[in-house]
């Protein structure tokens, strides 16, 4: 069996992992260029961790200047086989006040200024997303949460818009009037890159406000949200620490089959494919392109 080791991207508020021992920090080199900052990678209780902030150090990228392609490749390249994204996120439901923490099943991509796929012209490949998060990770992530006394809510869609902006009063009655549970900048196409990466993903969605749909209160403000992330930030950091401690040591197959999503997905012809691009897909298809 392949060891696990457990990938944590931190969203809005979390910069940093405490808790992470016999840390080193590497700067990975990526073919999709420039990742978001180095990778923390340490352990904890024994179980490889390693740990990226997803916008920098000091919060210096916005959702659309983020690579994801880079960062999804680079935790691939050091070995994450799990991946976690701690992500703050606004609420359309009553039920989902700020401070609840969302383990997201389904999303939805509004975004359009992104790269979105590793593949295309000289190698395409179509994965499957009807089921975009690990099912197994996701419990996982629930049975921490209770151990840590943390309330979870084991469920909901998540809609990516593009921002930076936050909702216009019309978007934000329009995704509540969908069913969707939140609202954020980044899980897209972040989730879509692990799939094709064959890295099993999750998201906890950590409510920091209402959005602008709630009559009740005020539009969202930058220093309405710190407020709420500092508090979600350290219940965040406990549920990675008790997660860790009680994850498997060798990875388990995905029950889905998000750790092997590349299996009947690349079309292209052997004889057709570009060669420049199959070099930089070695590290997320070398399972399937090198067979």
């Amino acid at each position: 069996m392949t060891k696990a080791v457990l990938g944590i991207i931190g969203g809005s508020g979390i910069y940093d992992l405490p808790g992470l021992q016999n840390v080193r920090e590497e700067k990975v080199a990526s073919p999709w260029g420039e990742p978001s900052g180095a990778l923390r990678l340490g352990e904890i209780a024994g179980l490889p961790v390693v740990f990226l902030p997803r916008h920098d150090k000091g919060h210096r990228l916005s959702p659309s200047d983020i690579n994801y392609r880079a960062n999804i490749d680079a935790l691939k390249r050091v070995g994450v086989t799990d991946l976690v994204s701690l992500s703050a996120c606004g609420s359309f439901k009553e039920e989902l006040p700020p401070g609840t923490f969302v383990l997201v099943d389904q999303f939805v991509d509004r975004t359009h200024k992104r790269e979105s796929s590793f593949f295309g012209k000289g190698c395409v490949a179509h994965v499957s997303m009807a089921h975009p998060v690990s099912p197994r990770l996701r419990i996982r992530i629930a049975q921490a949460a209770m151990a840590e006394d943390i309330a979870v809510v084991r469920e909901g869609t998540y809609v990516c818009m593009e921002g930076p902006q936050f909702s216009t009063l019309a978007e934000s009655l329009t995704y509540k009037n969908l069913g969707y549970a939140v609202i954020g900048m980044t899980n897209m196409p972040e989730a879509k890159l692990a799939r094709e990466a064959e890295i099993c993903y999750a998201t906890v969605a950590m409510v920091t406000d209402f959005d602008c749909w709630h009559p009740d209160h005020d539009a969202v403000t930058v220093q309405d949200i710190i407020k709420v992330l500092v508090a979600n930030a350290e219940k965040a950091k406990r549920l990675v620490a008790r997660l860790a401690r009680d994850f498997p040591r060798e990875h388990e197959p995905c029950p889905i089959g998000s750790d092997r999503a590349l299996d009947t997905a690349i079309i292209t012809a052997p004889e057709a494919r570009d060669p420049e691009l199959i070099g930089k897909l070695d590290a997320v298809a070398g399972r399937v392109l090198k067979a």
